[in-house]
């Protein structure tokens, strides 16, 4: 497992442990002992997956605290364009974004830290992504911002999304009331 600092404080990329024989293929996605090296103190409460069809976006998502949480988000089958935008207002990369792409091949992860607002365009069919969370959902504090609203291009005419995610606030509105 090779784990990678990115450009967003807290947020790294994780090339996870694979192997490939003539049974199929073996991936590790989460280890305990390597992320403690990395200094990233991760709990895992819930998880969860989607399937998503091509030009799918989902997102922006995040909840507020005290039920904020870290992620780990990789794909088990497809590829998606995976974007976080930093919302803490005392961070160096405030209102920062960064995009990967995560997919079946690659076999990376994405470990998103409390505090940024996290989404993603399916590049296939049926591509079904993977949430890891370090709390509990609760629809009380979640709250996303929209998808447009941070100057990322997403490559794409024919997005399908849902309603709730295309009436956001947009990150400027949002950083009104930020209470991060």
């Amino acid at each position: 497992m090779k784990v990678e600092r990115t450009e967003i404080e807290g947020a790294y990329i994780i090339t996870n442990f694979n192997s490939k024989d003539d049974r199929g293929l073996f991936v590790k996605t989460f280890n305990k002992n390597s992320f403690n090296k990395n200094n990233l103190d991760f709990e895992i409460k819930e998880s969860y997956y989607s399937v998503s069809n091509k030009n799918v976006i989902r997102g922006m998502h995040f909840q507020l605290p005290p039920y904020d949480h870290e992620k780990l988000v990789y794909v088990a089958k497809g590829s998606i364009l995976d974007v976080i935008v930093d919302l803490r207002k005392k961070s160096k990369t405030y209102k920062q974004h960064i995009s990967i792409n995560l997919s079946e091949e690659n076999k990376k992860s994405i470990f998103i830290p409390k505090g940024l607002a996290h989404g993603f365009k399916s590049i296939k069919d049926g591509t079904i992504t993977v949430y890891n969370v370090a709390s509990e959902y609760n629809a009380d504090f979640d709250s996303g911002i929209k998808f447009d609203s941070f100057n990322f291009n997403w490559d794409s005419k024919d997005i399908v999304m849902s309603n709730r995610d295309k009436e956001f606030k947009s990150l400027d509105s949002f950083s009104e009331i930020n209470p991060f």
